[in-house]
């Protein structure tokens, strides 16, 4: 089910592009309370192809939306966000995106980093942008939260040869050809794993650069537990082995 209201942002983005050619992923469930503060900050920078994929919520998200004016889609049923983000892309790609940014749908990213990730990609260096928490130096991450993460962050190393400073990072932009590339067959969280996996796999190349995250209680509420992140990892293992 797919209901859409769409406006094209006029706006000149580095005098090389224009926002237009910008699409915002957010894969959200259950963020009625959150949502529409996030869409409003998005439309603030100038974002306005803005793609939210209901997934299969059970609250007034889905009906949040439609008040909003953005691309929105529904799952009809919880699948994960890995298999929100792949709707929201694909249909994105669709929809003739150039470039495509995850973003979170608690609150927890900034809609003003996304201009300084989508900068690489304009000069061509690369065709994938992470964001890392740990690149700055006012990190407030949650301590068992962080030392997760770096673990996560040398298991990928090993795994791949990938040096990364967050191995979980839910905020990246893509070109339209790294978009097309990756394939998310993961529709849970070990899709933040598997991305970097298809980025090894394909030889796409990618950049990391520092982004904030801003912890809230709601957000430390909504996110996954330290033992699910361990989990994300041993599955992440097991698939790089039974291949």
């Amino acid at each position: 089910m797919v209901w859409h209201s769409h406006y094209n942002c006029r706006g000149v983005f580095n005098n090389r592009m224009k926002k237009d050619k910008v699409f915002v992923v957010i894969a959200a469930f259950n963020e009625e309370k959150q949502i529409a503060g996030v869409i409003k900050g998005l439309k603030k920078e100038g974002y306005e192809n803005i793609v939210v994929v209901d997934d299969g919520s059970k609250d007034g998200t889905f009906n949040a939306l439609k008040k909003s004016k953005v691309f929105a889609l529904q799952h009809f049923i919880n699948r994960g966000q890995g298999a929100a983000l792949k709707t929201g892309i694909d249909f994105s790609l669709k929809q003739g995106a150039e470039y495509i940014v995850t973003f979170d749908a608690d609150g927890q990213h900034r809609a003003s980093d996304i201009e300084r990730l989508l900068k690489p990609l304009l000069n061509k260096e690369c065709d994938v942008v992470l964001g890392s928490r740990f690149l700055k130096k006012d990190s407030n991450t949650p301590f068992i939260r962080k030392i997760i993460l770096k673990l996560g962050a040398l298991v990928i190393r090993v795994m791949y040869g990938i040096k990364l400073s967050d191995s979980h990072n839910g905020f990246r932009v893509m070109s339209r050809n790294a978009a097309q590339k990756i394939e998310i067959t993961s529709d849970r969280m070990e899709h933040a794993s598997q991305i970097v996996e298809e980025i090894h796999k394909k030889k796409i190349k990618y950049k990391e650069l520092p982004v904030t995250i801003t912890y809230s209680e709601y957000s430390k509420k909504k996110g996954q537990s330290s033992w699910n992140s361990v989990k994300i990892g041993l599955r992440m293992l097991f698939r790089r082995f039974s291949h």
